[in-house]
């Protein structure tokens, strides 16, 4: 089993990693900046964004975008200054959270559905995406907290977390971005995906809070390997790194926001593995 090592520290929570540029990027969510990790160790704040900072992805010109949730807006930064790409108010039933961003600026975008901090009732809610031009649309409907999303190297497949069903369900994606044919990928036992990458063998990290661990499932459920973060919990993962081998972890002993901003706990790290990453994000 790789053991993971303490890249960075003295983060509030981390989310959303994205290997990109040849920097790791990601939001510290509660302290409402997105920030790029060099392989050095130096770290550069990108942008601040109020309403916390969750998903992160790039448009067809190299753009970076930043889902903005308790705001529900998608933002684009347009030479550091942040614009609302679209209002998603209307469409997303609570918080806007992570994303995935298509070839061609398709962004998929998943939310709460419900008021998790405050333990209100789960429920089902939907999955949007919003074109380059900015319109947005429902994608699918009554998913269980839709969370980590990866699209296959072809471009044909979007599969999503979603945490509260225990599960991996894959999407055709179609000539205008449409999802369809609905399916199971796999089905977990003991475990609540959060954000997730996939590998170039076609087999997903998924990251574990509830269980402290990072695992390696293949399509059908089998887990093919497990990294531990001891007494943190784990809430995103990416490869990353030069040839991509490096998985990067974000991981803190809490998610709740006012208990992550009085701990400072949150946490890069990383281990190496053996296959490395692929698709997108």
């Amino acid at each position: 089993m790789a053991q993971l090592s303490t890249v960075l520290d003295g983060l509030a929570f981390g989310e959303g990693p994205r290997w990109h540029d040849g920097r790791l990027w990601f939001s510290d969510m509660h302290a409402h900046r997105v920030v790029a990790l060099a392989e050095s160790g130096a770290t550069e704040t990108i942008v601040e964004v109020a309403a916390q900072p969750s998903g992160l992805g790039w448009d067809p010109h190299g753009r970076l975008l930043v889902v903005s949730m308790t705001d529900r807006r998608l933002l684009r930064v347009d030479g550091g200054v942040l614009t609302t790409v679209a209002d998603l108010y209307a469409l997303a039933p609570f918080h806007c959270n992570d994303m995935v961003v298509a070839a061609d600026g398709r962004a998929y975008i998943g939310n709460f559905g419900f008021d998790l901090d405050n333990r209100a009732t789960p429920c089902s809610t939907n999955l949007i995406s919003v074109a380059s031009d900015g319109t947005p649309r429902v994608e699918a409907d009554d998913l269980q907290f839709p969370n980590g999303m990866v699209i296959t190297p072809d471009g044909n497949t979007l599969i999503v977390g979603e945490s509260m069903g225990g599960r991996l369900t894959a999407f055709d994606i179609g000539v205008n971005g449409t999802l369809s044919n609905r399916r199971l990928w796999a089905q977990l036992e003991g475990a609540v995906p959060d954000g997730i990458c996939l590998d170039a063998q076609g087999a997903i990290w998924l990251a574990c809070p509830l269980s402290n661990r990072v695992l390696r499932v293949a399509e059908g459920g089998a887990v093919l390997d497990e990294i531990s973060t001891g007494d943190r919990g784990a809430f995103a993962c990416m490869l990353g790194g030069a040839d991509r081998s490096t998985l990067y972890v974000c991981t803190a002993s809490s998610s709740h926001p006012a208990k992550t901003v009085e701990l400072m706990s949150g946490c890069i790290e990383a281990a190496r593995v053996d296959v490395p990453g692929a698709g997108l994000p």
